[in-house]
């Protein structure tokens, strides 16, 4: 009862009785002071209105794709390699064709950004993430993005039965011209429109390489684009050339899990490329990529359960304050 009379008590002290009434009255006044005149508003003033509704247009309606409406026409045997580990990969030199394409109309294009740099190899990659008992959205998949620090970590198994850590570290960096490391940020509660990163590798073969990433958001999905800004060098000789490296990630929350669609090309001149073999050292990379995605992934389900595992905690911290002025 006591609380009930000390809310009542409230009300009346913020809204005092008559205040209303009051403002009515003053605003009469007010109003029988202008003229007829100064109502006449004249007919340019207000036809911008009638314009106005011209440009107003329905954004489009969110619905989740399956994995069939952005990569129709792949066999049910093709779809269970997609769903492992290492799922589905493609290899080809320049004057070769992709041959994971996405459905014209799913809104998906990797393969222009990479033959704008005009590559010498080409590789593809096709992954499907199921979801662990908790679907994950396009949040969860920026912040997986975001563990840049942990991708150092992720270990290859060799067939020898060593392992292998391809890169010795790996860590944001200021800017271009201020490569000095700083931590990854803790993970977002809002999604950024796009967002550009600065990156070094210190890959365990080639030593540092320095990436810009590129992040940006489309209705459905997460386009991660790399690139490296400076030279890359083996010992004292450079073998790829700024803005030559050209690796797109697309990633999708689809009803079957999460789509992850990789398109990678380098340059390479025709002299080194005779003497290297390129395919299995790039296939490498991309399945620590891929394997430290899944693992952030996995990270973000457990997240999200135990957000949702306190509501009522959450609850009652919301609204502490109130219940402190309520219980005085």
């Amino acid at each position: 009862m006591s609380v009930i009379l000390a809310v009542f008590f409230l009300f009346f002290l913020i809204f005092p009785a008559g205040a209303q009434d009051g403002e009515n009255e003053e605003a009469a006044e007010v109003s029988s002071d202008i003229t007829e005149e100064e109502y006449d508003i004249p007919e340019k003033d207000y036809v911008i209105f009638e314009e106005t509704k011209e440009i107003i247009v329905e954004a489009p309606k969110y619905v989740q794709r399956s994995f069939d409406d952005v990569f129709p026409g792949f066999s049910r045997s093709q779809k269970r390699i997609i769903s492992s580990s290492t799922g589905l990969r493609n290899s080809y030199e320049k004057d070769g064709s992709p041959e994971f394409i996405p459905s014209s109309g799913a809104g998906v294009n990797l393969h222009t950004g990479v033959m704008r740099k005009n590559p010498s190899h080409i590789i593809e990659a096709l992954v499907l993430v199921p979801y662990n008992k908790k679907e994950l959205d396009i949040l969860d998949i920026y912040n997986a993005l975001g563990r840049i620090e942990h991708l150092k970590e992720q270990t290859l198994y060799l067939r020898n039965g060593n392992t292998l850590n391809v890169f010795k570290d790996t860590t944001r960096i200021i800017s271009a011209s201020n490569r000095r490391a700083i931590p990854d940020p803790e993970p977002a509660g809002i999604l950024p429109y796009s967002e550009t990163m600065y990156l070094r590798f210190t890959d365990n073969y080639i030593g540092s390489i320095f990436l810009r990433g590129d992040i940006t958001q489309s209705l459905y999905g997460i386009t991660y684009s790399m690139t490296n800004f400076r030279d890359i060098n083996f010992s004292i000789f450079r073998i790829m050339q700024a803005e030559k490296v050209s690796i797109n990630l697309y990633l999708e929350p689809v009803k079957e899990g999460i789509l992850i669609y990789s398109m990678s090309g380098i340059y390479l001149p025709d002299f080194i490329m005779g003497k290297l073999n390129l395919t299995p050292n790039i296939n490498n990379r991309i399945t620590v990529l891929i394997n430290w995605i899944t693992e952030g992934l996995r990270e973000q389900e457990t997240v999200v359960r135990e957000r949702k595992h306190y509501p009522t905690a959450e609850s009652i911290m919301q609204n502490e304050g109130f219940n402190r002025l309520i219980n005085n």
